[in-house]
C-alpha cells in the first residue's frame, strides 16, 4: 500500500524536474559580412542535477545537420572545418580539465554570407536525455557605392534628346539599397537591380537629361539609402558646347571725329575659345583698324569710311560661333534722350548731395573741436589763476563800458567811434561809411585816469559852456 503511494509521487517529481530543464538561446541574431557575432546557448534549471555528456553545435543546411563545434567532458573541445579558424567557445570554463558546460556560447569571427543559416545547440544529458534549441543567423553586406559621369566630358547636342550624364552604383549589398537623386535639373532616372550568385544585390541608377550649355557646372547628387544609413556622392556636370558670341562697343552714337572707339567680341564656350577672327562685310577691314584677338581697335577718329557690318567668328574644338553688328556714323552727336537727361540730372544731384554731406561733416567736426578747446582754456584759467597772462587785445563789451568802477587796460581812440552803439561794441557793429561828426567828439579822455586809493576810475562827460542841445545820431534813433 505504501509503495503504491510513493512510486507515483516520485515519478511525478522526476517528470516535473525533467520538463523544467531547457536550453536557452536567442531566437535570431544578425551581423555584417566581415564582422563577428555571438550565438548564446545556456542549459538552465539543472534541478534535479543531471550529467551533461556532450554539447554539440550544428548548422542546418537544406534540412541536414552539419556539425560545427563539440564540447565533451572526456574528449575536450573540437571545431570542425570550415569553421575551425573562425569559431570558438566564449566561456573559458569549457576548456578546463573538468569543464563547466552550462554556458556554451560560441563566437563567430570574419562572417561570410555563407554563414547565414539556422544553428542548433544540442545538450546530451543523463538521465534527462537530449535537449536542444535553435537560432536564426541573418547576414548583411554593406554595399560599395560609386558615382561617376557617363564620360569625362559631355557634348551638347543640337537635338533635344536625353542622354545618360551620370551613373550611381550600389554594388554587392544585402539587402539592396534604394537610390534617389538630388538636383535642380529637369531630367529623369532609370534604376535596375542585379542579383548576384552570393545573394547580394547590385543596384544601378542612370540619370538622363538633355545636355546643354545651361546645365554646365550644375551639381548632381546621388543619395543611396541602405537600412537606416544614407550615403551621398556628388559630381559637377562638364558640358562642352560651341561658342555663343555677341559684339559690344557700338552705342549707336558714333559721330564724325569721335575718338577712342572699339568693338569687343564676347564668347561663352567650353572648352575656351582658341581663335578669334574679324570680318568686314563691305570688303576688307579699314586701314585704320587694328585687330587684337577679341578687340577691334579704331586708331583714328571716326569717319564715314568705317561704317558698315562687322562680323566676329569665335572657334573652339567643338565648333564656331558668329555674331555681327551694323555700325553707322552720324555727322553730329545724337541728342540725349529724356531718360539719359534724367539720369544725368540724378547723377549731379547725387554728387552734390555727397559733397554737401562731406562739407557739413567737416564743419560739425571743426565746431566740436573749437568748443572742446574753449572748454579746456576756461578750465585751465580757473584752475591756475596765478599763472594767468594779461591779453594785449582784450575784447570789451557794452557791459564793460557801462559798468562803473572798472579799470580798463587801454582806451580806444575817439576817431574810431561814429555812433553810440559803435562806442559800446566796436567789434559787433561795423560802420565803414559813417559821415564825420562836427564838431568831433571830445567827451572821451585823451589821457588815462589815475586811480586813487579811495576812488575808482569813472568816465565823466565834460561840461561845455551854455545849454546842451539834444543830439540825434545820424544812423541810430535809439540809445
Amino acid at each position: 500500500m505504501f509503495l503504491n503511494l510513493v512510486l507515483p509521487l516520485m515519478a511525478t517529481l522526476l517528470t516535473t524536474g525533467v520538463h523544467g530543464q531547457m536550453v536557452q538561446m536567442d531566437s535570431s541574431k544578425s551581423g555584417f559580412v566581415g564582422s563577428q557575432v555571438e550565438l548564446s546557448c545556456q542549459f538552465v534549471n539543472s534541478n534535479p542535477p543531471v550529467k551533461i555528456s556532450q554539447v554539440t553545435w550544428q548548422k542546418l543546411v537544406n534540412g541536414i545537420k552539419q556539425n560545427v563545434a563539440i564540447a565533451n567532458p572526456a574528449l575536450g573541445v573540437s571545431v570542425l572545418p570550415p569553421f575551425k579558424e573562425r569559431v570558438r567557445f566564449k566561456n573559458p570554463a569549457v576548456h578546463q580539465r573538468t569543464p563547466s558546460l552550462e554556458d556554451t556560447t560560441i563566437v563567430f569571427n570574419k562572417l561570410r554570407l555563407s554563414d547565414e543559416s539556422t544553428y542548433i545547440c544540442e545538450y546530451t544529458t543523463f538521465p534527462a536525455g537530449n535537449r536542444e534549441n535553435m537560432v536564426n543567423l541573418t547576414l548583411y553586406a554593406r554595399p560599395m557605392i560609386q558615382m561617376s559621369l557617363s564620360t569625362p566630358s559631355i557634348v551638347a547636342g543640337s537635338k533635344d534628346l536625353k542622354m545618360t550624364v551620370a551613373t550611381c552604383v550600389s554594388a554587392n549589398g544585402k539587402p539592396p539599397s534604394v537610390i534617389t537623386w538630388e538636383t535642380e535639373l529637369d531630367g529623369e532616372s532609370n534604376t535596375q537591380e542585379i542579383r548576384n550568385l552570393d545573394g547580394t544585390v547590385t543596384v544601378r541608377s542612370d540619370y538622363l537629361v538633355v545636355p546643354s550649355r545651361e546645365i554646365h557646372q550644375q551639381p548632381l547628387t546621388c543619395v543611396c539609402t541602405y537600412n537606416d544609413e544614407q550615403f551621398t556622392e556628388s559630381v559637377m556636370l562638364n558640358i562642352q558646347y560651341e561658342p555663343e558670341v555677341v559684339i559690344e562697343g557700338f552705342d549707336g552714337n558714333w559721330y564724325l571725329n569721335r575718338e577712342n572707339v572699339q568693338l569687343t567680341c564676347l564668347a561663352d564656350a567650353n572648352p575656351p575659345i582658341s581663335l578669334f577672327q574679324w570680318r568686314y562685310l563691305n570688303g576688307s577691314l579699314p586701314t585704320t583698324v587694328e585687330v587684337r584677338d577679341d578687340v577691334l581697335m579704331f586708331k583714328e577718329p571716326v569717319t564715314y569710311d568705317i561704317a558698315g557690318t562687322y562680323i566676329c567668328d569665335a572657334s573652339n574644338t567643338i565648333g564656331t560661333g558668329s555674331a555681327s553688328i551694323e555700325v553707322t556714323v552720324t555727322e553730329n552727336p545724337l541728342p540725349l534722350s529724356s531718360a539719359d537727361r534724367v539720369m544725368g540730372v540724378l547723377g549731379w544731384v547725387i554728387a552734390l548731395g555727397i559733397i554737401l554731406s562731406i562739407a557739413g561733416t567737416i564743419y560739425l567736426v571743426n565746431k566740436q573741436q573749437q568748443h572742446k578747446h574753449a572748454g579746456s582754456d576756461n578750465g585751465s584759467d580757473s584752475s591756475t589763476p596765478v599763472h594767468k597772462k594779461t591779453s594785449s587785445s582784450k575784447k570789451k563789451t557794452a557791459d564793460d563800458f557801462q559798468s562803473p568802477g572798472r579799470f580798463y587796460e587801454e582806451l580806444p581812440n575817439t576817431a574810431d567811434y561814429v555812433s553810440y552803439r559803435l562806442a559800446c561794441n566796436k567789434e559787433d557793429y561795423l560802420e565803414q561809411h559813417s559821415p564825420p561828426i562836427q564838431p568831433p567828439l571830445t567827451f572821451l579822455p585823451q589821457k588815462p585816469y589815475t586811480q586813487h586809493s579811495n576812488k575808482s576810475a569813472v568816465f565823466t562827460y565834460p561840461t561845455p559852456p551854455g545849454p546842451i542841445p539834444s543830439y540825434t545820431f545820424p544812423k541810430e534813433q535809439y540809445v
